[in-house]
């Protein structure tokens, strides 16, 4: 006896050593099978498991059959050679080209398909596959964006960089991306462990787990704590519901300490961006990614979705994530089918007796308007035939629909009626009025329409502990707008809390403020747990960094390039380019700067933040020349962009000309009317030629603007004087 527990600790003590010196590797979903039979069933029939696939007669859906589709001018053909699928449609150059289907992407209630390209991009087509039954409308040809003509030189046709899978797609589409940019050759070589969001993609990497699961149970119990997979959602074990027979609510039996499950969900469904790679299920997601906040033009202003947003920082707004719900309380993370049909899934905190009868819904029973979702997660459709529910869980507010113009739940379905209709139904239902969870919606339609009190409404919701975090932090991003001691006041505040994604949002603020209050705020989060907070701090205090000393000077170090690998990761996007850039150039590597300027326009000659940029390099190292060649060259591609005609202006100015200037100065003013400082800076050129009255006619198309009045009244004057003098 003692030989075979000789044995089974010399085994363990061997596995212990694999296991606690080497990380973890991705083994692929068919090793889980074996062990989890009904999981990998479940999972083999989900959206997950068929994310993506090789492009075979199995998973095709679409005919492919001869058949041809006409959109805004473009015929594409869909056929097949054998088992292999092909398109014949306009490519990068403007003409028609055959095009092999290597994969497809989704499956209901669309399926898209994917072209890859020598270079190792991978593009989408911009028509999909509609995959619902025929008496739903489906098993026809869609074009994603109808009724629009994108041309070949459009940055958003399908075979262009902002199209690209290996950016836009792949991260939540496959389990264990590496995009593999080759910034040298402008090629990909994106690779991954599977094709599809496999079980490790939610559970982590599980080579030490499949070990520790080759040994007896005994062995296991006695040798290890827990189950050694990257990913402990042990959020739900041991929780009960317990509902109050008052309230017809119930509360979580404890408090949810941690949000692993919520985070492991968060990169898949969430708008965000990505910072880092690596990332796997349990690790801190602001460590690799920031997700897009509460701001216009993606959500209203009380936190409804607008623009594609999909479900994260909806949800972490709604009361009930503040009331610990997780995902998997409503959704079999395995199917991603609801828990329960229909109300059913609600009915499991919320009694029947109260909530589905038509005392409260004001619907009859069994409706489609008695249906929970129909007035608490109202859908929006993207993709022309994707309804997604609001994950704000809100309570409807026509009130609000009458005072700042969102939408509510009623009128989605009384499309007749009023606004103002539907506020005095809710009033007169329900007496006692309630307000909901999202109180910051005030607050953020003030910022939303620029009213003078909009800053102090922001920092009201900043520093209110009772809103949900992720509202806060959008206040404090939606702050960064209205600078002034209120902005500063919540940066200061914020910069200490407990939530990593409110101490970033924090830092987002100080951009217009001076380098002892960057220094003040930011410098102690340097050393950030979450890198996301980390780089941005790096990213705020590079105009001051020169100033820092001792500890603060070492930290920024080490934060700086985290935040340059950050962007590096990015090397294929003209924007992270110019992002690395400016951070150079505010560090004074002006050389470097210019080189990401450049690797940018090369990307992307259009992309006018590029161009403008170089030129200003130029500038600094004293060659204007070059800087206005730059522009000039810049203008060739965009004659219409407003900043390059209005930098443009200035570099002649500079180098003295200023009769060549005013005619840019001018051009820039007429292209963008939206934009005072063009027109100031034209008045300005125009007095310093001796055009006065042509300036005062520029000043006075912008009378609003301080600027601009301040000159306006200087002119004026000037030109008084010289009348009396007269």
């Amino acid at each position: 006896m003692c030989s075979i527990w000789r044995v089974a600790f010399i085994l363990t003590l061997v596995a212990c050593v694999d296991g606690s010196n080497t990380n973890a590797k991705l083994v692929g979903s068919r090793a889980c099978a074996g062990c989890h039979a009904t999981e990998y069933a479940a999972w083999r029939r989900s959206q997950h498991a068929e994310s993506m696939q090789e492009a075979t007669p199995n998973t095709v859906l679409a005919r492919f059959d001869e058949s041809t589709f006409t959109s805004a001018g473009v015929t594409t053909k869909f056929f097949r050679r054998g088992n292999r699928y092909f398109v014949n449609t306009e490519g990068a150059d403007g003409k028609s080209h055959d095009f092999e289907i290597r994969y497809t992407f989704g499956v209901y209630p669309l399926q898209q398909y994917l072209v890859a390209f020598p270079d190792g991009r991978i593009q989408p087509l911009p028509i999909a596959w509609d995959s619902r039954l025929s008496p739903q409308g489906g098993q026809r040809w869609l074009q994603l964006n109808p009724g629009t003509r994108v041309t070949h030189t459009d940055e958003l046709h399908w075979t262009g960089r902002q199209q690209n899978w290996n950016f836009m797609c792949a991260d939540c589409h496959s389990t264990g991306v590496r995009k593999g940019y080759d910034p040298s050759t402008d090629n990909f070589r994106t690779t991954w462990a599977e094709i599809s969001v496999g079980c490790e993609a939610c559970h982590g990497p599980a080579s030490r787990h499949v070990t520790w699961a080759r040994y007896p149970k005994l062995i296991r119990n006695v040798f290890w704590r827990g189950d050694r997979l990257p990913a402990q959602l042990t959020e739900r074990q041991g929780v009960k519901w317990s509902t109050d027979s008052a309230t017809g609510n119930a509360r979580r039996s404890v408090q949810r300490r941690s949000d692993r499950e919520i985070e492991s969900c968060a990169p898949c469904h969430s708008r965000r961006v990505q910072i880092a790679e690596g990332y796997s299920a349990g690790s801190n997601f602001l460590d690799y990614y920031v997700p897009s906040l509460i701001v216009n033009p993606l959500y209203y202003p009380d936190g409804q979705q607008r623009d594609e947003v999909y479900t994260h920082v909806s949800f972490l707004e709604s009361r009930m994530n503040h009331a610990g719900v997780t995902c998997s309380d409503c959704h079999d993370p395995h199917t991603q089918r609801l828990r329960k049909a229909g109300n059913g899934v609600c009915e499991q905190c919320h009694r029947t007796a109260k909530y589905d009868v038509p005392a409260h819904t004001l619907h009859p029973v069994g409706t489609p308007a008695a249906a929970c979702v129909s007035c608490h997660m109202p859908s929006r459709t993207y993709m022309q035939i994707d309804p997604r529910l609001e994950h704000g869980i809100r309570i409807p507010r026509p009130d609000r629909t009458v005072t700042f113009g969102v939408p509510n739940a009623c009128n989605g379905c009384h499309s007749d009626k009023t606004a103002q209709w539907a506020a005095q139904q809710i009033s007169a239902h329900y007496r006692q009025r309630i307000e909901g969870f999202q109180r910051f919606a005030e607050g953020f339609a003030a910022d939303d329409r620029n009213a003078p009190d909009a800053a102090h409404a922001l920092s009201v919701v900043a520093s209110d502990t009772t809103q949900a975090s992720v509202a806060r932090a959008s206040a404090l991003v939606r702050l960064a707008a209205h600078p002034g001691a209120d902005a500063l006041n919540s940066a200061r505040i914020a910069a200490s809390d407990a939530s990593a994604l409110i101490r970033r949002s924090a830092l987002e603020i100080l951009d217009d403020y001076p380098p002892q209050d960057r220094m003040e705020i930011a410098a102690p989060l340097l050393r950030d747990s979450s890198r996301a907070v980390r780089i941005e701090a790096a990213r705020i205090l590079a105009p001051a960094a020169r100033m820092l000393e001792g500890d603060a000077k070492n930290n920024f170090a080490t934060a700086a390039n985290e935040f340059i690998t950050s962007q590096r990761l990015q090397a294929d996007r003209p924007e992270n380019r110019v992002a690395l850039g400016i951070f150079f150039a505010q560090l004074g590597r002006l050389d470097e700067a210019a080189i990401e300027y450049r690797a940018s326009m090369r990307l992307d000659a259009r992309y006018t933040p590029a161009c403008v940029n170089l030129a200003d390099v130029l500038r600094v190292q004293g060659r204007e020349a070059d800087a206005e060649g730059v522009l000039r060259s810049g203008l060739a591609v965009s004659p219409q962009d407003a900043t390059l005609h209005h930098a443009l202006g200035l570099s002649l100015v500079r180098s003295g000309k200023l009769a060549e200037a005013l005619p840019e100065l001018g051009r820039a003013a007429s292209l963008a009317p939206d934009q005072p400082h063009f027109a100031y800076v034209y008045a300005v050129a125009l007095h310093s030629a001796g055009k006065d009255r042509e300036a005062i006619a520029v000043l006075k198309l912008h009378p609003q603007d301080n600027e601009s009045r301040a000159l306006l009244g200087q002119l004026e004057r000037q030109a008084t004087a010289r009348d009396v003098q007269h």
